[in-house]
């Protein structure tokens, strides 16, 4: 374990007027409190918070930050107290170390809506403070160094976690070493073969051609000094799961791949960057399409760098970074070079960004929608790479890899986004799903009257275009939706013997938090909120009365004890709709749906109505409804379409085709059911699917008794 004088000695190196009596405090605070603790590894437990701190020493952060780090699991594992450490280390130490301690409770790999709040309870935490998250990354890292002592199962399960959240949350700060380093540790424990494999190719191709990188690096440095410019040269090997990714992104075979070695060269000036630049591209052969230069158009984070790869020594491609020292100081640190500190005093980096703000970057428009659009909004954020794309007046709109006109036209305003019709890219049409490319000038063209169409949200990758195109459908449907939620909603408080009422439907809306009736009736039309809990919401005991399981043999109210009955295969009522019974004479009682066309030719035969309503409660699924649907002629939708059905609980018990074209199939599909809301749930599930073209319920006049 480092010790107190050490740790200082680290500090020291780049703030000579440190707080050595604050750090010492902490140290000895730290190390009483966690006294008698230890690690799955058999260690002093205080071997962590002091291995954290001394991470954070390479980035030269604060001396607040660094006591953060020796007390931030004192509050979660000992008997230490928020009022204590913030009399004993000050109030600004005290916050950081709470909100370390609420980041580590929060469970970023759980499930669903879950995860998704979790994220956004992390992105606060950072918007609060963002040297807490640098923290929780350097405990990951250190947890990550020494996962060999850990159960197998916890092992995958944190390297999983690391994987997916901390390691691409780490590159978006920019902080490219670590998240390199996290992404190769979860990779040793997910992936063990395969990365022994690429271990074993590099040493292969070592013994076969020499130390490449020691070569390659002295040729830039003779360039270098024949063209009498003064700068550093280093050059590694690229870590086994950079070179494995690539791998699988192009399926490529290790001996294909050339560009696994990666060279930095780290100068005085702009001005130096571009001439080592056009050094390098005289010596060597530019690879077509690997240019980036991220100086002229820096990264949100604040990265600048100029990016080439080349053709070197022996036709190997080699990947050279060229950037000025403060950059890199800033490469390295990313968005924690804003507290870096020089010779005792806070580095002015004219390259560093400013952490409010490129937090307010990241979760730009991220709050709008759902939990669940948050969560996807904020991976799309995290994991995406940078294209540049120029408008036709010379500006530059800035994209992730991957990206569309749609997104370009949404990057420029939601009113441009929402009414494109076309794009041009260098001036010729291209369709609107497009991938964008760097440097390319882009023009959209619209038109008035067009709207978002619902395969507009395929097609785009930003978080927000998908939140315009999202809502915007929501405003389109949302007549619709309030039309088909007051028939749910009627349903639904009838099987608990009330009704649903303005007053009723309003108290519901404010006690679930929604702005009003509409909006509440809107999200029982668009399936986003069953009816059922808005029933819970106002009449709980009623709602878990009614719950228990209705008889299948006596489903229906108003029938004589004598009465038998048969539900009517021209319109298939379900429960939750309006029905009415016909008398047949030796045929018992057939159920029909109100509104069915059938009923006309009975008008004037009242006596043979029976006034009937469906039991309240839990209804099996045993009611066969016939769904017309149309679909693509493509590979495997048919399947997916099976699958979609079975996902929302429901059985398919016959399938038949009606009509087969070269583009599409028209199917009845025919599906046992609980109720009109399992009905709704399974339609609109179909509906949101991409090759499904049409849908509706199929009644079939020529099925009556």
């Amino acid at each position: 374990m480092i010790d107190v004088d050490d740790l200082i000695a680290l500090v020291r190196n780049y703030n000579p007027r440190c707080n050595v009596d604050l750090i010492r405090r902490a140290y000895a605070y730290g190390l009483k409190m966690h006294e008698g603790q230890v690690r799955k590894s058999g260690e002093p437990y205080f071997t962590h918070p002091v291995a954290v701190a001394a991470i954070l020493t390479e980035q030269r952060l604060d001396d607040a930050t660094i006591v953060t780090a020796l007390l931030h699991d004192t509050i979660e594992d000992t008997r230490s107290t928020y009022s204590e450490v913030a009399e004993l280390f000050g109030a600004e130490v005290a916050e950081l170390v709470d909100g370390v301690t609420k980041l580590t409770n929060l469970q970023l790999s759980s499930a669903g809506s879950q995860q998704a709040e979790n994220f956004r309870k992390l992105f606060m935490a950072m918007s609060r403070d963002l040297r807490v998250i640098l923290v929780k990354l350097a405990d990951r890292l250190h947890n990550m160094r020494t996962i060999k002592s850990m159960k197998p199962e916890k092992q995958a399960q944190k390297a999983r976690e690391t994987m997916e959240i901390f390691a691409p949350l780490a590159g978006r700060m920019g902080m490219q070493w670590m998240r390199e380093e996290l992404e190769d540790l979860s990779f040793k424990v997910l992936n063990p073969e395969a990365r022994n494999s690429i271990m074993r190719r590099f040493l292969t191709l070592q013994r076969e051609t020499g130390d490449v990188v020691h070569k390659i690096t002295g040729d830039i440095r003779h360039e270098l000094e024949k063209a009498q410019i003064e700068a550093d040269v280093y050059g590694r090997a690229k870590k086994p799961y950079s070179i494995w990714r690539k791998m699988q992104e192009k399926d490529l075979a290790f001996s294909s791949l050339s560009d696994i070695y990666g060279f930095r060269v780290i100068c005085g000036s702009v001005a130096d960057c571009y001439r080592i630049l056009g050094v390098i591209h005289q010596r060597w052969r530019a690879v077509p399409g690997r240019f980036k230069d991220y100086i002229s158009q820096p990264k949100n984070n604040g990265y600048r760098s100029i990016h080439t790869t080349v053709s070197g020594r022996d036709g190997k491609r080699v990947e050279v970074q060229i950037r000025t020292r403060e950059m890199h100081e800033v490469a390295e640190a990313g968005v924690a070079a804003h507290w870096s500190y020089r010779e005792g005093v806070r580095a002015p980096n004219p390259f560093a960004v400013d952490p409010a703000k490129w937090i307010a970057t990241l979760t730009e428009r991220l709050d709008e929608g759902d939990t669940d659009e948050f969560l996807e909004n904020v991976k799309l954020e995290m994991y995406s790479d940078q294209v540049f794309c120029f408008t036709p007046k010379g500006d530059v709109i800035q994209l992730p890899r991957g990206a569309t006109p749609l997104d370009y036209a949404y990057a420029i305003h939601t009113r441009i986004g929402n009414s494109c019709v076309s794009a041009k890219i260098d001036g010729i049409r291209v369709p609107l799903w497009t991938r964008l490319k760097n440097g390319q000038s882009v023009e959209i063209l619209t038109a008035e009257g067009q709207r978002p169409q619902a395969s507009w949200i395929d097609i785009v990758t930003t978080g927000r275009a998908k939140a315009a195109i999202r809502r915007s459908l929501r405003e389109e449907d949302r007549g619709r939706f309030v039309k088909l939620g007051q028939e749910l909603a009627r349903a639904a408080f009838e099987h608990v013997g009330k009704k649903a009422s303005e007053k009723a439907l309003r108290t519901a809306a404010k006690m679930l938090g929604l702005a009003d009736e509409n909006d509440l009736l809107a999200r029982l039309g668009s399936a986003e909120m069953p009816a059922r809990r808005v029933v819970e919401t106002l009449y709980p005991e009623l709602a878990m009365a009614v719950a228990e399981e209705v008889d299948a043999k006596r489903p229906v109210v108003g029938l004589t004890a004598d009465q038998s009955f048969r539900r009517a295969q021209c319109c298939q009522p379900v429960p939750g709709e309006r029905i009415v019974g016909i008398t047949y004479r030796g045929q018992g009682v057939v159920v029909h749906a109100i509104d069915c066309r059938a009923l006309e030719e009975f008008e004037d035969q009242t006596s043979r109505w029976v006034d009937l309503h469906w039991h309240s409660g839990r209804h099996a699924p045993a009611y066969t409804v016939s769904l017309d649907i149309t679909i693509s002629n493509d590979a495997g939708v048919l399947g997916r379409i099976c699958t979609l059905i079975g996902e929302q609980k429901a059985n398919i018990s016959d399938l038949r085709f009606t009509d087969r074209k070269p583009d599409f199939y028209r199917l009845i599909i025919d599906v046992d059911l609980r109720d009109v809301e399992h009905l709704h749930t399974v339609m609109t599930a179909l509906e949101a699917d991409t090759d499904v073209a049409q849908i509706s319920r199929h009644r079939d006049l020529t099925r009556r008794p």
